[in-house]
């Protein structure tokens, strides 16, 4: 007989249930990064193309974005134990195949299992999470759930860093193998067996507008920049693919109206704080997202650091985010997690200002761990108040789709905040690229001026790749005496330096203001008392409706 959604075994501890429930979230989230810092070291290992890499990267989260939405209702279907254990085997098994894959196409094929697995299972971990905590100690727990969250967010890049550098490439996915294993004997013998009181059916033509939609608009966003936001294939456009996906995806909720079990309850927009909280959602995986694209690049490209010592210097983020989180989610229990919420989102803003502020080519290591420890605060702040003020009020039945709309909003933030970043940085670098070549080019020889600062023009409008050589990918001209190269090379990384460094601080202000409107957002949360009374309205309302 199958448990009551409201209770739990007697003998599972919620505390212990969670540390299973972390893990595998853990690797999930982990998986999204890691592969980042150890594209150099697979491209040769491998002998692919850059853009067949790319897609290393990007299949993993094509998958994993259109599908949680789907996976998170089913898991509120047959219960959400059984498909946090499948997504854990397909998700292990992916990993071993991606260690062993001898070509980007094997590679990529196991990635999409990956994703898939993914894409399975992490709807789960609040699905369960809300079933298993009361309300008023779920905050606790969502703080645990945010402290990996934010651990492995920023986690990655060092982890992966380490792996590459004194292990072997292969192993940021072997190192998924005895994870998973210990999550899935965790999930077999402690996780209680959850399943609805009732039959439920799945909404398939729902899953079939919902996963093209944001397969057009996700696609989209993420193979814009490499396409220049310009014709994809024949006459079919990058922003016709993300406008006919947006169509489709409207069509999808306008025909959600009418389902009487659909994939989306959309009586989940109801509720005011968790509309506000799937915003929110979003800004932060925005805002991450624009920290680390820009800033990596810096410390690579302009800096000179290596990937381990760029990822090392993110330490200080994932430590106080760590520290933080718990102590959050214990407050967002006690006090109202909206204030909280708001401090979070102030304090990411204020170190993405703070780095901006100290951003130089005379920067090191250490002038970035100030910023990095306070956008650490703010993330740890953030991630388990956010996840509380979205799921304490969500109706146990709908807990898997709500987690699938909370975590599939916060992958759209992400490919935006990738497209928008992208964009910024490339049009920022084209400017400044052009500027500096004129400010740098009366040390050139009056011969080679004109080329000189048509080759760093020519860069830009050619879609250049920051970090190709140091130098945004200009070419010397050809005829030029080895003697002038030589100079010219070095001016080349000079104008490069200089351009990106004025190129980054504006480009980080996007993120800067995007978090500002969502730290403005959290003033509009309801407060504990009415947001739980509005709830219990709206659910005494669509009961009267059913009968």
């Amino acid at each position: 007989m199958a448990t009551p959604p409201q209770a739990i075994k007697p003998s599972a501890n919620p505390w212990l249930v969670l540390v299973f429930l972390s893990l595998g979230f853990f690797m999930i989230l982990l998986d999204t990064t890691i592969v980042n810092i150890a594209i150099p070291s697979i491209i040769p290992a491998l002998h692919s193309s850059f853009d067949q890499i790319l897609w290393v990267l990007n299949a993993y989260l094509l998958v994993y974005a259109v599908l949680l939405i789907t996976f998170g209702r089913l898991g509120d279907i047959v219960g959400p134990r059984l498909l946090f254990i499948i997504g854990l085997i397909i998700f292990t098994a992916a990993s071993a195949l991606c260690g062993l894959a001898q070509d980007g196409n094997q590679l990529i094929a196991a990635r999409v299992l990956q994703g898939l697995g993914g894409a399975i299972l992490t709807p789960q971990t609040l699905g369960i999470i809300t079933l298993i905590f009361p309300p008023d100690r779920r905050g606790g727990a969502f703080g645990i759930w945010g402290a990996v969250a934010g651990l492995a967010a920023v986690a990655g890049p060092t982890l992966g860093g380490l792996l590459v550098t004194y292990v072997d490439w292969r192993w940021i996915f072997y190192v998924n193998v005895p994870v998973g294993i210990i999550a899935l004997l965790g999930a077999l013998f402690v996780i209680p067996d959850l399943r609805p009181g009732r039959r439920h059916r799945l909404d398939i033509p729902g899953v079939i507008l919902a996963s093209a939609g944001l397969f057009g608009v996700i696609f989209g966003l993420v193979e814009g920049q490499r396409y220049d936001w310009g014709t994809f294939w024949n006459f079919i456009t990058i922003p016709e693919i993300i406008a006919a996906g947006a169509i489709v995806f409207i069509l999808f909720l306008v025909y959600e109206r009418f389902q009487t079990e659909p994939l989306v309850p959309l009586s989940l927009f109801s509720n005011l704080n968790f509309s506000i909280s799937i915003w929110i959602s979003a800004v932060v995986a925005f805002g991450l997202l624009g920290f680390f694209l820009p800033m990596t690049i810096f410390l690579q490209s302009v800096l000179g650091f290596s990937a381990l010592k760029a990822g090392l210097t993110f330490v200080p983020m994932a430590l106080v985010s760590t520290v933080v989180a718990p102590v959050a989610g214990r407050l967002s229990d006690r006090l109202e997690a909206k204030w909280i919420l708001f401090t979070g989102l102030a304090c990411f803003a204020a170190g993405l200002g703070l780095a901006v502020s100290l951003i130089s080519l005379h920067a090191t290591q250490a002038t970035f761990w100030g910023p990095a420890a306070l956008a650490g605060i703010g993330l740890g702040a953030t991630f388990a108040p956010l996840t509380t003020v979205a799921m304490r009020d969500i109706r146990p039945q709908v807990a898997g789709a709500a987690s699938g709309v909370l975590n599939t909003v916060r992958q759209l933030g992400a490919a935006i905040g990738s497209a928008v970043i992208g964009a910024v940085l490339q049009n920022q670098l084209a400017v400044q690229l052009h500027d500096q070549a004129v400010a740098y080019s009366s040390q050139v020889t009056p011969a080679f001026r004109s080329q000189f600062i048509d080759g760093f023009s020519h860069a830009a409008s050619g879609g250049f790749k920051v970090g190709v050589g140091q130098t945004g990918g200009v070419q010397l001209p050809a005829g030029i005496p080895p003697a002038v190269a030589h100079s010219l090379q070095v001016l080349f990384k000079t104008v490069f330096d200089q351009a990106y460094t004025n190129a980054v601080r504006p480009t980080l202000m996007v993120s800067i203001v995007v978090l500002a409107v969502g730290a403005v957002s959290c003033l509009f949360i309801e407060t504990r008392q009415k947001a739980t009374a509005r709830a219990e309205f709206l659910q005494q309302r669509a009961q009267a409706a059913s009968h």
